[in-house]
């Protein structure tokens, strides 16, 4: 296939549809991880969950970067920006995310702080060179997908002598959080069968860093594409490794991701970030070795060193079940605050703020589904 329509041709996802129905086992339920929010956005937008039979179960993770960041860090953004020298750059998805107290970035700006909504690091960079006399610090977010341009961002303004540029760094990397998911224990473990392997962040690390969930936990990865197709290709590679008693990472993306992913950006996130010792997730909480933090040669351009800025952890509304949803523990209509007191317009997490969220997503397109089904329910009966 050489066109995006033909990810998205209804024919040929009955086709698939119609294989998948005939290879599950009807004595057993098939649980799979969409890692990815993007994943998730498809899955609801296109209805890729009617489509399977119903024991084949998809699970939303924690795959949005706005998403999994914790309240802590969203207070210490909010709490940069008051300062009267700086000029905060972020993206626009994070600015109406609930911080403690019912503060917001969004909030914030209303009330007075320099908050600037950026479309790259590389708008961030033009503000700093612009306005020389403010402090320009850039809220970096994201998976492995954006560590690079950061790191290449940081590594201009280095080359350019501005002295006026940092940056807060919040990147987190995927394969530690599936590992953390597939470790939990008790309340916070989260049954699952496979993974559906994130698209754009293989891109970048490749296959190679997910060979540990085979090797120690018997479970096998997919990367899929984002289209309907890639999908639900994905999950009949799934299924079909499930019936053969297989557990391997298979490539379904393979117009985009190799084993050994881009060797280049590997290498600029490499010169420019450390590992941290550790690192909260909304929902998975504390996690080691799971974020990156400017390496000692860049200290100039961390935001954390020049503000000195010490987290502290903040609990999220009581009420919302983000965190769960994040680790595959619940859906978005287990919540109580969903499509009523929690919107788009009103959201009361995270999880409906972002596009990518699993609440967003639900409530822009599975909520309707939700309601025909009951009524051919209630009409059967």
């Amino acid at each position: 296939m050489k066109y995006v329509d033909e990810y998205r041709d209804p024919e040929l996802a009955k086709g698939v549809a119609a294989t998948i129905a005939a290879e599950v086992d009807p004595g057993r339920t098939y649980r799979f991880m969409e890692f990815c929010g993007g994943h998730t956005h498809a899955i609801s937008r296109y209805g890729v969950e009617d489509m399977l039979p119903r024991n084949v179960a998809m699970i939303h993770g924690p795959g949005c970067p706005v998403c999994v960041l914790p309240v802590g860090r969203i207070d210490d953004a909010i709490m940069l920006a008051s300062d009267p020298r700086v000029t905060l750059c972020t993206y626009a998805d994070l600015m109406r995310v609930p911080a403690s107290r019912g503060a917001s970035l969004l909030k914030a700006r209303a009330a007075g702080a320099d908050i600037r909504m950026v479309y790259s690091t590389l708008d961030a960079l033009r503000i700093s060179e612009a306005e020389p006399d403010r402090e320009v610090v850039f809220l970096a977010i994201g998976f492995e997908t954006t560590t690079p341009p950061t790191a290449l961002a940081i590594k201009q303004a280095k080359a350019k002598g501005l002295g006026n540029f940092s940056v807060f760094c919040n990147h987190v990397l995927t394969p530690i959080a599936m590992r953390a998911i597939l470790a939990g224990e008790g309340e916070e473990a989260t049954l699952l069968d496979g993974i559906v392997g994130p698209a754009h962040v293989s891109t970048v690390i490749g296959a190679q860093p997910y060979e540990f969930v085979a090797r120690d936990y018997r479970k096998p990865v997919v990367i899929s594409g984002f289209e309907p197709l890639d999908v639900m290709q994905s999950i009949l590679m799934l299924i079909r490794q499930i019936n053969d008693g297989r557990c391997a990472i298979e490539n379904q993306y393979v117009r985009a991701v190799t084993r050994d992913g881009n060797a280049k950006a590997q290498e600029e996130m490499a010169e420019v970030f450390d590992l941290r010792e550790s690192f909260e997730w909304r929902g998975l909480g504390v996690v080691p070795h799971s974020a990156l933090r400017l390496a000692d040669a860049f200290a100039d351009f961390d935001a954390e060193r020049r503000f000195d800025i010490h987290t502290v952890a903040a609990a999220d509304n009581p009420a919302c079940e983000c965190g769960a949803m994040l680790r595959g523990a619940k859906k978005p209509t287990d919540c109580k605050l969903f499509g009523s007191l929690c919107t788009p317009e009103t959201p009361m997490g995270s999880c409906m703020v972002s596009s990518e969220g699993s609440c967003a997503a639900h409530y822009a397109y599975g909520r309707f589904r939700d309601r025909s089904r009951a009524r051919v329910e209630r009409a059967a009966s």
